[in-house]
């Protein structure tokens, strides 16, 4: 790939026959990262404003301890150039853990996108004992879509904490130990990657993938054509965090589909049995179906018991689209269009 023509300054500029409102972000340079986020912040405050494209380069940018870089502004398309060679990380002093103390970005945005980038939280999480909460991206606004994004830690790495939210990932990355992807809203997950790394540094524990806390959304998280590699551990779909939980593993491949635990979904949730808990044609590698005829789990909180079928009807899956969860918002559509224009942009930037 060609290098990108950037400019070492934070300005804003405006491509010539395209009419795009474009940031660029210095190679390697963390502190120019930050600067042109808090532009962009600025550029971009009002809720109805125009695309704005933030460009960064592959390179390595190390915030260091810094957390909750908060991207307050609304309609902001942060643009990498590749997945795994342009790369913000930071890392948290492990007594600082915390699901809502350690992220690398907050996002407080609507209508955010972020495509071809990695982000990385390097706290040491085998020295925080009982609990290592990092997160990568924490987002407390809505509509946002990621595209081509690597999300790297182990505890809590992505957070919804918008009981409102609609957001969409697409050909991204999740890796994790326990409740790494958590939060509330409906959060759309296709084609993704999701990776359970050791719980442990001796690799024993199991791990859980989702922790969905829906309460005021009517979906949840849905995970669609979605492939789970596992490293070590054995691993739980996910289980109940509080309210009514909702979670739907949709035509799921397995690569080691011995390390899912018997139950598939974990019985003993936090604070409530209220659970939603969905699978429906799940294959191993080769692509064939291995998924049972009927799986009913009795979760479990204090003395409460609730026996559920997981098992979805061909009539239940059919519900399962993006347009029908996205009444009034279409991210398929949105997507494409932002990844055009990038694409448009990167080729005037590389001229």
């Amino acid at each position: 790939m060609k290098q990108i023509i950037l400019i070492a300054v934070c300005m804003l500029m405006t491509l010539a026959g395209y009419g795009q409102q474009v940031l660029a972000v210095k190679k390697n340079d963390a502190q120019s990262l930050l600067a042109i986020i808090q532009q962009a912040n600025e550029i971009n405050a009002a809720a109805d404003a125009k695309r704005l494209y933030v460009i960064i380069p592959d390179g390595f940018y190390d915030l260091g301890k810094t957390v909750l870089t908060q991207i307050t502004g609304h309609n902001i398309a942060f643009i990498g150039q590749s997945m795994e060679g342009t790369v913000i990380q930071n890392a948290p002093d492990p007594e600082n853990e915390g699901i809502s103390k350690t992220a690398v970005l907050q996002n407080r945005g609507t209508g955010n996108y972020f495509q071809d980038l990695t982000l990385k939280n390097a706290l040491d999480y085998y020295a925080c004992g009982a609990a290592g909460r990092a997160v990568t991206l924490h987002d407390k606004g809505t509509q946002t879509i990621c595209n081509r994004v690597r999300l790297l830690s182990y505890q809590d790495t992505y957070y919804s904490d918008n009981v409102s939210c609609q957001h969409y990932f697409v050909d991204s990355e999740i890796h994790g130990t326990v409740d790494f992807i958590c939060g509330a809203g409906d959060v759309w997950f296709e084609r993704c990657r999701i990776v359970t790394e050791k719980r442990t540094q001796d690799g024993s524990d199991h791990n859980v993938i989702a922790a969905p806390r829906t309460s005021k959304t009517v979906w949840g998280y849905i995970f669609n054509n979605c492939t789970i590699e596992n490293m070590v551990s054995k691993f739980h779909y996910a289980r109940a965090w509080h309210t009514v939980p909702r979670c739907t593993w949709l035509h799921t491949k397995l690569l080691t589909p011995e390390k899912l635990m018997p139950t598939r979904f974990e019985e003993q949730g936090i604070r409530t049995v209220e659970v939603d808990f969905k699978e429906y044609q799940t294959v191993d590698a080769e692509g064939n179906d291995i998924t049972p005829k009927s799986n009913v789990v009795t979760f479990l909180y204090e003395d409460e018991r609730k026996a559920l079928e997981t098992i979805m009807t061909d009539k239940e899956a059919k519900q399962f689209t993006p347009g029908h969860i996205f009444r009034k918002w279409n991210p398929v559509k949105l997507q494409q269009q932002i990844e055009r224009e990038s694409q448009k942009i990167m080729k005037r930037l590389t001229e």
